[in-house]
C-alpha cells in the first residue's frame, strides 16, 4: 500500500506497452493538459492520482495559457510549462520547435497525455520522453509506449472517470473516484476582494453568480433574458447581488443579461482573468450556469451550483461537487452534441425560469 494514500496501490497495467512502469525510476513527469477549462477541471482527480502514485516525482503540466490557472496552484502540480497559442505557418512551427526543445531540456522520464490529439504524442516523442502513456486515438498509437485502448464503455462514463481510467490502465495505479478540487491563489483572492469593494459589494453580501455563456456553441446557451429573470428572483427573495461571468468571447451575452435585469448586476464578462474569476466565484453563495467551464469551476469550489443542460450529456460532463443539481428536459434529439441547433432548440427553450428557480430553492435548503 502507498503510505501517502492508502487508497492508491500499484496494480498490473492494462496498457499495451513493452513493460510495467516502476515508480522508483521516475523522477520527472510531464502531463499534457487539455485545452478547455471544463475539461481541465475534470482532469484534476487523475492528476492527484498521478502525484500520489509517484510521490517522489516532480509533476510538470504543459498547458495552454487560458487553462494554466486551473493547474497552476494545485498541490499535485510542481511546475507549469505554458504551451504557446495556436498559430499558423512559420509562427506555429516556431512554437512547436520551442516546445520540443523545452521538453528535451527538462529530461522527462514519463509523459502522461490527457490530451487526445496526435500533436501531444508527437511532442513527447520528439522531446525524447522515453515512456509515453495515452489513449490510442487520432492515429498516434505508434508514438506511445503504453497505449490504452479507448473502448465504447469509456465513452459512456463521466469525464473524470475517463481520465482516471487512463491513469489506472496506463500507469498501473488504482485511483479512487473523487470530485475535482480547484485551488485559488492568494493574489487572485486579493484582486477579487478589491474588485468587489470597488463596486460597493461587502464581504457579507449574498452573491449569486451567473454563467450565461458557453464557448462550445449557441446550442448550449439558455436565453440571456431567462438568466436575467433568475437574477431578479434571487435579488427579490434572497437579497442577492448578481455577478455575471464570462470570457471576452461571451461579453455580449453577459452584457445582455445585465440589460435585461430589473435590479442591479455587475457585468464581469471579459473583464477579469480566469484566476480572478475563480476567486470571485469562490465568494459566491450560489451559481447558475450552462454546461461550461465556469460551471465545473463553481462545483469544484463547493459553491451550490445549478447547471442547465440541453444538447450535451450530464452523464459525461455534469458538474462534480458536493452541492450540484441539473435542470434538463428529455427531448427526442438530445443529447445531440451539436454546437448549434438545427431544429427548434426545445431542449433549452422548454426550460422555464420558474423551474430553475425551484431547483435553486431546493438545492439551497439541501446545502444548508
Amino acid at each position: 500500500m502507498d503510505p501517502i494514500n492508502p487508497t492508491s496501490r500499484v496494480i498490473p497495467p492494462k496498457a499495451r506497452g513493452y513493460r510495467a512502469i516502476n515508480p522508483q525510476g521516475i523522477k520527472q513527469i510531464l502531463v499534457r493538459g487539455v485545452n478547455w477549462v471544463g475539461d481541465a477541471v475534470m482532469t484534476l482527480p487523475a492528476l492527484e492520482a498521478i502525484k500520489e502514485g509517484f510521490a517522489s516525482s516532480e509533476v510538470t503540466v504543459m498547458a495552454k495559457p487560458w487553462v494554466a490557472p486551473i493547474y497552476a496552484y494545485h498541490p499535485a502540480v510542481d511546475r507549469i510549462l505554458v504551451y504557446g497559442k495556436q498559430e499558423e505557418g512559420l509562427k506555429g512551427l516556431a512554437h512547436t520547435v520551442l516546445s520540443i526543445r523545452r521538453i528535451r531540456e527538462n529530461r522527462f522520464d514519463l509523459a502522461v497525455l490527457f490530451q487526445n490529439a496526435f500533436e501531444a504524442a508527437l511532442l513527447a516523442f520528439l522531446g525524447g520522453v522515453p515512456l509515453r502513456v495515452g489513449y490510442s486515438t487520432d492515429g498516434r498509437g505508434l508514438l506511445l509506449t503504453h497505449r490504452v485502448v479507448r473502448s465504447k464503455e469509456l465513452l459512456k462514463i463521466h469525464q473524470t472517470e475517463y481520465y482516471l481510467s487512463l491513469v489506472r490502465r496506463g500507469l498501473g495505479i488504482e485511483a479512487e473516484n473523487r470530485v475535482p478540487n480547484v485551488r485559488v491563489s492568494r493574489a487572485d483572492r486579493d484582486a477579487a476582494g478589491a474588485m468587489l469593494l470597488k463596486h460597493g459589494i461587502d464581504a457579507g453580501d449574498f452573491l449569486l453568480g451567473l454563467g450565461p455563456g458557453a464557448v462550445f456553441g449557441g446550442a448550449k446557451r439558455w436565453p440571456a433574458e431567462r438568466f436575467a429573470r433568475i437574477g431578479d428572483m434571487a435579488g427579490q427573495e434572497w437579497g442577492a447581488r448578481t455577478l455575471i461571468f464570462g470570457s471576452s468571447k461571451e461579453a455580449a451575452i453577459c452584457s445582455r443579461v445585465q440589460e435585461e435585469m430589473q435590479g442591479p448586476a455587475l457585468d464581469l464578462g471579459g473583464r477579469t482573468s480566469l484566476g480572478v474569476a475563480m476567486a470571485l466565484i469562490e465568494q459566491c453563495a450560489f451559481f447558475v450556469a450552462n454546461d461550461s467551464g465556469l460551471m465545473h469551476i463553481a462545483a469544484a469550489l463547493k459553491v451550490p451550483t445549478v447547471a442547465i443542460f440541453g444538447p450535451t450529456d450530464p452523464v459525461a460532463t455534469g458538474p462534480r461537487g458536493p452541492y450540484v443539481a441539473i435542470v434538463r428536459h428529455d427531448t427526442a434529439c438530445a443529447p445531440c452534441l451539436r454546437p448549434e441547433c438545427t431544429e427548434d432548440h426545445t431542449c433549452m427553450l422548454g426550460i422555464r425560469p420558474e423551474e430553475v428557480w425551484e431547483t435553486m430553492r431546493r438545492l439551497r435548503e439541501e446545502s444548508r
